[in-house]
């Protein structure tokens, strides 16, 4: 089957084991893919699976003509491609579901985008530590010196202060409580990177 999986993040809940031991799991949302492309190595160079994921009202031109050539009924929201790693032949149009990708127990890596905190300073954002709280009350969360007297110049790629958030982050070691093909559900255990309602990609370590 294919490599990974998407899921929308969902909120923070607690379990208990049956030995009684209480752990925090994130609650994702794992509706089956469809299916959209399958690429070759002797047209495209290399082999992968294409699916479909989301829902939005409008679609440009080019996915309403991939669409009607494939005689999907479905307005996607985006693409992803996983490669396959199984002799499972996968066929355009057909359904992928969570439990035929992942089982309970299997450790994974979760890849999504940070929640946003507009600007921020250099405390916040790289955790730098504070000046001294007996100088100037005013300076106390400035930086110090950002450069020194050779080269003479700021030196490319310096903690500054700027934008905090909204990069692609990758949590590792995570795993998976527990899936339930009935309602759709996947439970992983730690949290997850993103806010509510975004899309994780799960990936097989």
């Amino acid at each position: 089957m294919i490599s990974g999986f998407l899921v929308k993040k969902g909120q923070m809940t607690s379990v208990y084991t049956p030995d009684g031991k209480r752990l925090a799991v994130t609650k994702c949302v794992a509706r089956p893919l469809k299916v959209t492309q399958i690429k070759n190595k002797d047209k495209d160079g290399y082999e992968s699976i294409q699916v479909a994921y989301g829902t939005k009202k409008r679609l440009d031109k080019a996915t309403v003509g991939k669409m009607t050539k494939n005689n999907l009924d479905i307005k996607p929201q985006h693409f992803k491609e996983f490669k396959l790693i199984s002799d499972q032949t996968v066929e355009i149009g057909s359904d992928i579901a969570i439990e035929s990708v992942f089982t309970a127990g299997e450790e994974i890596n979760a890849v999504g985008t940070s929640k946003g905190h507009g600007f921020a300073g250099t405390v916040k954002r790289w955790g730098m530590k504070k000046q001294p709280l007996l100088g100037a009350s005013n300076r106390v969360r400035h930086m110090g010196s950002i450069g020194a007297q050779t080269p003479g110049k700021v030196v490319k790629g310096k903690k500054m202060p700027g934008h905090f958030g909204v990069v692609t982050v990758t949590t590792s070691g995570l795993e998976i409580f527990s899936i339930n093909p009935e309602s759709q559900e996947i439970l992983i255990k730690g949290s997850l990177p993103g806010s509510i309602n975004s899309w994780v990609i799960l990936k097989k370590v």
